[in-house]
């Protein structure tokens, strides 16, 4: 389905890893990020040959959120599409679009756009949310959201991939009347997490599955349940994504320790757990580095030159 995309074909082959980075490059530790030198850090990134840039869809800072952060602070598309015009080729990952809280409409109309004003560099993370502030300040109901989620999604691809096409739901109705602009193709479009949908539902509906960080132990077990729901709808490939929080330590042959989502580990043993999680099937990994000691151009640098040569992008 997308022999012919240019993002996706630098990110995705079975049996192959990438490496990607998130937003903010900053080891802003649960503060609220400044954001400083964030298009130079991005350059730098895009330039070493990182896959894409992930941007989380955080609409309030809650305090009494489980994770307080605030994401990358401006709205994700926005940014994204900033970026976007900041680099050449890393790819924009929404990690991840949450459906509820937009109008299926005006996020088809968005994603339309960004694919129109750079081709082939949006990778379409969904999700159905979790943040219960943001819906408690839009009115939207948190507790049915996973409906919501399958009925925003049903909506956005029939405006997106049909012209023209009859819609009649809780959004809205469409009769005689197409999206301006349309994508000349498929966006691929990976759902987050379970998105109050079962291992079936995402087998059938997923371009492809991102999870949330584990050890590759426990992260094989729920990319086997994923590829064993593909084969039952008669899917063929579809690529398996993952985040890792990332502390690297100045001694390059530091173990893994355990920390918030991810790791404190040395550049050489990390290839090895990188290794390990391309071993299991895991297709890209991007890297959080809220959470490090060391500067992010530091890090960025040395990811660079010692760790990206061993998973370079695949065109």
């Amino acid at each position: 389905m997308f022999n012919n995309h240019k993002s996706y074909n630098r990110m995705y082959r079975e049996g192959e890893l990438t490496l990607g980075l998130h937003i903010p490059l900053e080891n802003f530790k649960m503060r609220t990020p400044t954001l400083e030198r964030q298009v130079e850090l991005v350059q730098k990134a895009d330039d070493y040959g990182f896959t894409a840039l992930w941007l989380r869809d955080v609409l309030l800072k809650d305090p009494y959120f489980l994770d307080p952060a605030v994401g990358q602070i401006y709205d994700m598309l926005i940014y994204g599409t900033h970026l976007l015009g900041q680099t050449k080729r890393i790819a924009l990952g929404t990690s991840a679009l949450v459906l509820p809280l937009r109008h299926p409409l005006r996020s088809a109309k968005e994603v339309a756009t960004i694919e129109a004003l750079f081709p082939e560099r949006l990778i379409l993370g969904i999700s159905s949310g979790d943040r219960r502030a943001d819906f408690k300040g839009l009115g939207v109901d948190h507790a049915t959201r996973g409906d919501q989620f399958k009925e925003s999604l049903r909506i956005m691809e029939q405006a997106l991939y049909h012209n023209y096409p009859t819609i009649d739901s809780s959004y809205g109705e469409v009769h005689e009347a197409t999206l301006v602009p349309r994508p000349k193709k498929r966006i691929p479009t990976m759902i987050t997490g379970f998105a109050q949908q079962d291992m079936d539902w995402l087998g059938k509906h997923g371009d492809g599955w991102m999870y949330y960080p584990q050890a590759p132990f426990a992260q094989q077990q729920v990319l086997n349940d994923w590829r064993e729901s593909g084969q039952t709808h008669g899917k063929g490939f579809r690529p398996f994504s993952m985040p890792m929080h990332l502390d690297l330590a100045h001694d390059p042959d530091e173990l893994p320790t355990p920390i918030r989502l991810g790791f404190r580990v040395g550049r050489n043993q990390l290839i090895k757990l990188l290794e390990a999680y391309r071993a299991i099937g895991v297709n890209h990994l991007f890297f959080a580095l809220f959470d490090g000691q060391r500067p992010a151009d530091e890090v960025i640098e040395e990811l660079g030159e010692y760790v990206l040569p061993h998973f370079p992008s695949l065109s």
